[in-house]
């Protein structure tokens, strides 16, 4: 009894409430994404997504009291373990997996297919923040920058490999939580340096890239930089950036057509050209915008949606769940949608923030982090702003892997949270 008391007394009921809203909204939408006026079934039936979405909530609340109720130091003793074991079963993926939709990332489970790449975003967090918070590790240091790096990095490899593109870039936000943990600024500043490359080099000729580069460089040496700057040691650094940046963009067509999926190379030109096949490739994006622009400024109504009832937008109840939202609720609704999301972000950073724990302060930026990655990208892609990678709306979209991969990453942030000024 006396755990189940400090537990009501420690756990944050605002990010609670947040956590159920978003959880119902989604509810709510995906059977209005399934609903079907000719022919009408019953809201908690089976027979559709909305009625195994309900039986994944209710999985997802057991899951919720295992996690309050399980000493909250198992998440830091044994993240590593959880770690090497989620790695174990990425690989085992690769070879027992289904093939489903082009991508071996699925693990089929009698009726339901589980998804490991969901849950190793989870167990990477828990590593990383195992990893940063030790007292000998210093991100100025370029060994432990490498140590971080390959922690991030070897599970997307890994997903790669099992064709599923998409979640593996999600790690790619792993980036943020190292800034704010002390990694040198020249690094995301590389970072952001080279998308800024990816996206040029989609949209203009290669050659007037590296002219401009070549430009740049001078006019910074030449004029920009301090005369007593300009010296041999400086112009080379100079000229390696130059010549990092140049083989960077020589070879994005190469990554393209010879690393991403046809269906993925198909998705990259839709964003640099949106009217291109739009009865083909272009087809989601284009129902998409349509769905969400029909929606006016109020909507048109629950289970009122045209575009959905009329199948023209695929994957509705999944990837493209915030079209149900943009066209039944419109503008408001979805800014209000949109608000709460906020909220529940501004909320985690804030509790990140009052730890005095270094283990649950970084846990929780992971957490932040991951949530806005999804928020968006899955936002930016239904409105063509962002290349559809196939990555679901948080808490939103259906699917049972999804569902409870961000109650798990979310409740046991909660969890340590609630031992920041009560201890059990």
């Amino acid at each position: 009894m006396a755990r189940e008391i400090n537990i009501k007394r420690g756990i944050d009921w605002i990010t609670v409430l947040l956590y159920l809203s978003l959880v119902l909204i989604g509810y709510f939408n995906i059977y209005a994404a399934v609903y079907n006026p000719e022919n009408p079934i019953a809201i908690f039936s089976l027979q559709h997504n909305a009625g195994r979405q309900l039986m994944f909530m209710g999985l997802a609340t057991i899951i919720v009291t295992i996690i309050l109720f399980v000493d909250y130091k198992i998440y830091d003793s044994f993240a590593y373990i959880f770690y090497a074991v989620m790695i174990l079963v990425l690989i085992a993926t690769i070879f027992i997996g289904s093939d489903i939709k082009g991508s071996k990332s699925w693990i089929k489970l009698g009726a339901f297919s589980l998804q490991p790449a969901e849950f190793s975003k989870l167990v990477t967090a828990l590593a990383l923040s195992k990893f940063l918070s030790s007292q000998t590790v210093n991100l100025k240091k370029f060994g432990d920058i490498w140590k971080a790096a390959a922690l991030i990095l070897v599970p997307p490899i890994i997903i790669i490999l099992q064709k599923e593109t998409g979640s593996a870039l999600t790690f790619a936000i792993f980036m943020v939580v190292l800034y704010r943990e002390g990694l040198p600024g020249i690094y995301p500043a590389l970072f952001l340096a080279f998308v800024v490359l990816l996206v040029l080099s989609l949209l203009y000729s290669k050659w007037y890239i590296l002219l401009g580069m070549l430009v740049i460089a001078a006019i910074f040496y030449g004029i920009i930089m301090p005369k007593r700057d300009r010296n041999r040691k400086n112009l080379l650094n100079i000229a390696g950036i130059v010549l990092l940046f140049s083989t960077f963009t020589m070879g994005v067509d190469f990554f393209i057509n010879k690393v991403l999926q046809p269906h993925q190379q198909r998705r990259i030109k839709i964003l640099v050209d949106p009217d291109a096949d739009p009865l083909g490739a272009g087809w989601n994006v284009t129902q998409s915008k349509i769905a969400i622009g029909s929606g006016g400024f109020t909507g048109k109504g629950y289970l009122q949606g045209t575009q959905t009832k009329f199948d023209f937008v695929p994957e509705q109840s999944t990837d493209f769940i915030f079209c149900t939202v943009g066209e039944e609720w419109g503008f408001l609704g979805s800014l209000v949608l949109v608000s709460i999301y906020l909220g529940l972000l501004a909320r985690i950073i804030h509790l990140a923030e009052l730890q005095r724990d270094k283990f649950t302060r970084v846990y929780g930026y992971c957490v932040a982090s991951i949530f806005f990655f999804h928020l968006l990208v899955n936002i930016g892609m239904t409105i063509g702003l962002m290349p559809v990678i196939g990555i679901p709306l948080p808490l939103l979209s259906y699917g049972g892997s999804s569902l409870w991969s961000f109650t798990i990453l979310l409740f046991i942030f909660l969890k340590l949270d609630a031992h920041r000024s009560f201890k059990v």
